[in-house]
């Protein structure tokens, strides 16, 4: 839900600098305590009221595809998400983020600047893999400017890209081809991704609020249910996988609310082929935010939108982390009443915190539960940041 908005972040540090500098730590690994990287540095500069000049999410979007795939200059930030879980021919399962985002360093107009080197956009894009049999995650970042090529994203054909890591393909609002690339020193993947479902949209028709205050909203859009298949490289060892991937699309100008402190996000697809998307604003008093929600997909792609009195969220497990010493709520039973279904959310492996520029967690999930109909399996991504 609000996930890539911490990348505002990246305006307050001059993130313009290059992939691999001296001060950047080795994937998956951290050179600074939590305190100093941590995601509340990156939440308070949400607090504050938008800049003028930025376009606002204001009313319900009839989305126009594939036009809306591409890059909406006139917002502050946004969002390309890929999450998903495969496996390899001897059951060996992985998960996978490939997510890219656009910041946006001043409104749009003012005076050209003739330098080829002038930009108005900033770049950054995540790149993990769980490796769930050994226990581990492996996250890598890479950031570039608006310029020269290095970072951008087209909506014909559709691309975005942050040096060579990039997804292409075409895609309108009921079918999908993306092809996901990205490498570093202990991983790579290269993925054909193929929608089973047509675009969810999410919130109202499109509009999705965040607070009370006008324009606290996002445009969010998902492609719930994706058939994956392609190679995976860890750590030396390379596989053919196949699975399953969910993508979310966003893109605001919105600021957190007064009392607001971060979210747990959830996206969940369901052994009955349904799929649920959640997320909780969590308040200082560690209750839900009178704006969380999410949704839930049909079989036959139709949503159903929750607001927070339609969900019980309830932390069953924390995991506390050696690096940053942050203790997250790694488990979870999550019931909506009206729609008879009681589920419980357990991470492939404890320690998926993403400890980069920006630190959350992050990481595939299992999904056990019961709906009216009996039991439910199922599998997904959970998100817990401002921890």
């Amino acid at each position: 839900m609000m996930r890539g908005v911490l990348v505002l972040l990246l305006v307050g540090l001059g993130a313009c600098r290059p992939t691999g500098s001296p001060e950047s730590p080795a994937p998956g690994t951290s050179s600074r305590s939590g305190q100093e990287r941590g995601a509340p540095t990156g939440l308070r500069y949400l607090g504050g009221p938008a800049e003028d000049g930025f376009a606002r999410a204001t009313q319900p979007r009839d989305f126009v595809f594939p036009r809306d795939h591409g890059s909406h200059d006139e917002f502050r930030n946004e969002w390309w998400y890929f999450t998903g879980n495969l496996e390899d021919s001897d059951r060996r399962h992985f998960g996978f983020e490939l997510t890219f985002f656009r910041i946006a360093l001043a409104p749009p107009g003012g005076e050209p600047r003739m330098s080829a080197w002038a930009a108005r956009q900033v770049w950054m894009a995540h790149f993990a893999i769980t490796d769930v049999q050994n226990g581990h995650l492996i996250a890598a970042e890479r950031f570039a400017r608006g310029a020269l090529g290095l970072g951008g994203a087209t909506a014909t054909p559709f691309r975005v890209w942050v040096e060579d890591w990039s997804a292409s393909g075409e895609a309108d609002a009921r079918n999908a081809r993306f092809t996901l690339r990205a490498q570093d020193a202990r991983m790579a993947i290269s993925l054909e991704v193929e929608a089973f479902k047509p675009v969810a949209v999410q919130g109202d028709r499109g509009l999705d609020p965040k607070g009370s205050e006008p324009g606290n909203a996002s445009y969010y859009y998902s492609f719930p249910r994706l058939a994956v298949h392609g190679a995976l490289r860890v750590d030396g060892a390379q596989s053919d996988v196949s699975g399953t991937a969910w993508m979310d699309r966003e893109w605001s100008t919105s600021a957190l609310s007064a009392g607001v402190v971060g979210w747990e996000w959830f996206g969940v697809q369901l052994s009955d082929d349904r799929e649920l998307m959640l997320y909780r604003l969590r308040q200082t008093d560690g209750k839900s935010g009178a704006y969380s929600g999410g949704s839930l997909v049909e079989t036959d792609g139709t949503t159903t939108r929750l607001r927070r009195a339609d969900v019980e969220f309830e932390p069953t497990e924390f995991w506390t982390s050696q690096r940053t010493h942050v203790r997250y709520p790694v488990s979870w039973r999550v019931s909506i009443p009206a729609e008879g279904l009681t589920l419980s959310i357990e991470p492939l492996v404890r320690d998926q915190e993403i400890n980069l520029s920006v630190r959350y967690w992050e990481g595939a999930v299992r999904v056990t539960g019961r709906a009216d109909e009996g039991p439910l399996t199922g599998q997904g991504y959970l998100e817990l940041a401002g921890y």
